[in-house]
């Protein structure tokens, strides 16, 4: 398959760059079998049946997007420069890997201070990140970068607009439990505690799970033969209560419903465990193309994905490719709002 496979033409004016308000005012696409339906996300009680299971990725979005100064000593005395600093992903020594503009001013051994609270040391710069010690940890640590950071917008909003104090409450899902993520899970920015309440009174039942999204996600595919992509690892885990709360579902007919990608990629990388689904914990880089055989997860709930996304080539894995096109081709004739922020999806093949 080539990258060409996944591309289509989208109008400019159809990226969203705030959410809709209430969150779950926003506009549903209810494409099941063979029939397409223009509905609202507030409606999935009604859509939904008393048994499914929603399964939610409880990750937690950190204001990863750092902006300080870095100094270092010259002929002209201590000088400071601006930095722009994203956070990626903690790794075992304690530190934090980062991208960092412009990165190649950067030197081992800098310090760089964000704010009077939070300062980092570069440790490392290698494979086009910089590798970075924070002065505070744990609890100190996360108090600091949520005085001081801001949230980590996709480059795609970021480049229209600044990221503000608005996007601290609609970037994170109103679950949100675990920190780690720098981009958030967001067709779950759909669910506010109204629909949420409803849908329980419907008799639709909730299992979390975690998937740390990392900026991988909005990396572009730069090979024309999508075999030759690889994807970025995320950390995850699938605890046992979660099995078995799916276990029961699937045994009683119910229906699992992955609402967005990252719990979809969680639970069917579980899955390729010898015995089938079982506990997980650990990082996957589960990559999911037309061809992939499913084995969890009867629906998707999910957001408008970017042309040539490896997002993209997942729908079209998950409904067929001809029938993800005529999908899309009615999401733009009906001006659905794209990505991040925009409109949600039901794919119920």
């Amino acid at each position: 398959m080539r990258l060409s496979d996944f591309d289509f033409d989208l109008p400019e004016d159809l990226i969203a760059t705030r959410p809709a308000r209430p969150r779950s005012s926003a506009r549903l696409l209810l494409a099941q079998g063979d029939g397409i339906e223009d509905r609202v996300v507030n409606q999935l009680d009604q859509i939904l049946q008393p048994g499914d299971r929603l399964v939610l990725n409880d990750t937690k979005v950190i204001p990863a997007r750092l902006s300080g100064k870095r100094w270092r000593d010259s002929g002209q005395g201590r000088v400071s420069a601006g930095i722009e600093v994203t956070l990626l992903e903690p790794g075992q020594d304690g530190t934090w890997s980062a991208l960092a503009k412009p990165l190649r001013k950067l030197a081992e051994g800098e310090e760089i201070v964000f704010s009077p609270t939070l300062c980092a040391r570069v440790m490392r710069i290698q494979d086009g990140q910089v590798h970075l010690a924070f002065d505070a940890q744990g609890e100190a640590f996360e108090a600091a970068l949520e005085a001081t950071g801001a949230m980590p917008l996709p480059p795609y909003i970021a480049a229209k607009r600044p990221a503000d104090a608005a996007d601290k409450s609609d970037y994170q899902t109103v679950w949100a439990n675990r920190s780690g993520a720098v981009a958030a899970p967001t067709a779950s920015l759909h669910f506010d505690e109204e629909l949420l309440a409803a849908l329980a009174r419907r008799g639709v039942d909730f299992s979390h799970v975690t998937l740390h999204v990392g900026a991988g996600t909005f990396l572009p595919v730069k090979v024309d033969d999508i075999r030759d992509h690889k994807m970025h690892a995320e950390r995850g885990q699938l605890t046992a209560r979660a099995v078995a709360e799916i276990a029961e579902t699937k045994a009683r007919g119910g229906r699992v419903i992955a609402v967005g990608t990252t719990a979809l990629r969680l639970l069917e990388a579980a899955a390729r465990a010898p015995g089938g689904l079982q506990a997980w914990d650990g990082a996957t880089d589960i990559f999911i193309t037309p061809g992939f055989e499913f084995q969890v997860v009867d629906g998707l709930m999910t957001n408008f994905h970017l042309p040539k996304s490896t997002l993209m080539m997942l729908v079209a894995a998950w409904m067929g490719s001809d029938r993800i096109k005529t999908i899309y081709d009615h999401a733009i004739a009906e001006k659905y709002r794209f990505f991040s922020y925009g409109d949600s999806s039901l794919l119920l093949p």
